[in-house]
């Protein structure tokens, strides 16, 4: 089984904000990067734009192996726990953008890890770049390859 390795983040201007998200999937033995996604989600709030990080990095994954093992890698505490099932999830909201998460590959596959900020820096950088393209007038939509 093909294993990878995704970081993610969500950025918000404002909390409510301008908000965006980036995730980078990586080889899992090599550490070469094999898929980035960013995109700008409009008006929200962090934990939405962390979540829509979450979704877009595991949804990349999906379409290169549906069976891959993966391991999750972001600053977000309070995705991290939620996703391990540590953490209660009270909004319904973020419920269901957990469920939608949780269905993308098979249940077992994927495992969560917090990181530091600083060790997050690929992930931040996409989303600024959709957001701060998206500002400028650009679509705020980046995926590669």
């Amino acid at each position: 089984m093909t294993r990878f390795v995704i970081e993610a983040d969500g950025a918000s201007r404002g909390n409510p904000g301008h908000a965006s998200y980036g995730a980078v999937v990586l080889h899992g033995e090599t550490g070469e990067v094999v898929a980035e996604r960013a995109a700008v989600l409009g008006h929200a709030t962090n934990n939405f734009a962390e979540y829509n990080g979450l979704i877009a990095g595991l949804t990349a994954v999906s379409e290169i192996d549906p069976d891959a093992i993966v391991e999750v890698r972001m600053d977000s505490k309070l995705v991290v726990e939620q996703m391990s099932g540590r953490w209660k999830i009270k909004s319904p909201d973020m419920r269901a953008l957990a469920m939608q998460a949780r269905d993308i590959l098979p249940f077992g596959n994927v495992t969560y890890t917090w990181i530091p900020r600083e060790d997050n820096k690929h992930a931040d950088a996409l989303a600024n770049e959709a957001l701060d393209g998206h500002l400028a007038g650009g679509s705020g939509i980046i995926e590669r390859p």
